[in-house]
């Protein structure tokens, strides 16, 4: 890691995973001097850190960045934490390198694959690097069975039953995350993780069939190079099965292989954090790492019933 505390600036300060990302930039040493929202309602920031330049215009906030690249490189933004709305990443990207900064996108890096070809020339010839949040990649249940698979794979195909569903409220379909060319749908902005997590596991889609298709929810059928794969991915609280709402959960998560549940509910509150550690270590997902899951949620998306 590095042994100076890098200076970070982050888009989207207000949104639901900000935090985690703030919590990471200050679990790894390191200090956030800007931060950008549209909206004014981010006093979430005082919980991590006091003298942040704070800004609600996008030029403004260019601005600062700008004349920070200027400086020193000591007082330059070295990253750029990035957890906007998915359809404004590819641009907010862009404004990293442009600073030469580094990105550190959520998920999705972006929502059509050419945009990661046009990303890849722009990272190449800034010599700054974009990084993707697959944080899964990081979960040590989901490493075991990685590691299981690729141990014991004899040719047989597994068989796997993936269900998602987090409950939404009527807000959903009015946000931009309701809006498919805003945020890819709900197998983008919901399930991009997962089947990140397929792929990286169990190999390239050999086929792509999508079963349902509607704005809060979506199934469909995958065959892999190791597994057989059967999803459900929804924001629809009446999806929730008997045994969720008894408990009085919002969330159900449930991945089924060859018929035997894959416990991992747990773990996921410091993955931002290992991601981040992995990052600064030189390490950290890029454009390639996130093509595979990009190309098939655009597939997903674009499936004709």
């Amino acid at each position: 890691m590095n042994k100076s505390p890098q200076n970070f600036a982050l888009i989207g300060a207000g949104g639901y995973i900000a935090p985690r990302h703030m919590q990471a930039i200050k679990d790894t040493g390191n200090v956030l001097i800007a931060a950008l929202d549209k909206n004014d309602s981010v006093g979430i920031l005082d919980r991590y850190f006091y003298d942040v330049n704070f800004f609600t215009e996008f030029e403004r906030f260019d601005r600062f960045a700008e004349k920070l690249r200027r400086r020193q490189p000591e007082e330059r933004i070295h990253y750029v934490s990035i957890c906007s709305p998915n359809y404004l990443h590819d641009a907010h990207i862009r404004f990293a390198l442009r600073i030469e900064a580094n990105a550190i996108c959520e998920k999705p890096l972006v929502l059509n694959p050419w945009n990661l070809d046009a990303l890849k020339e722009l990272e190449e010839e800034s010599g700054k690097k974009i990084y993707n949040i697959l944080q899964l990649r990081l979960h040590p249940t989901i490493i075991s069975l990685k590691e299981k698979v690729e141990k014991e794979y004899n040719g047989k195909k597994y068989d796997i039953n993936l269900q998602y569903i987090t409950s939404r409220g009527k807000w959903y379909l009015i946000s931009w995350k309701g809006d498919t060319s805003k945020s890819g749908g709900v197998a983008t902005n919901i399930g991009i993780h997962f089947f990140d997590m397929l792929l990286w596991i169990f190999g390239a889609p050999k086929l792509n069939v999508v079963t349902l298709s509607e704005p809060t929810k979506m199934a469909g059928e995958l065959e892999l190079e190791k597994a057989n794969v059967k999803w459900f991915l929804s924001v629809d609280r009446n999806d929730l099965p008997l045994v969720a709402k008894e408990k009085g959960k919002t969330t159900y998560r449930s991945l089924t292989i060859n018929d035997e549940e894959l416990e991992f509910s747990d773990g996921f509150t410091d993955l931002h954090t290992e991601v981040y550690k992995d990052i600064l270590n030189g390490k950290g997902f890029g454009i390639e790492d996130a093509r595979p899951s990009i190309n098939l949620a655009y597939e997903i998306r674009n499936f004709k019933i």
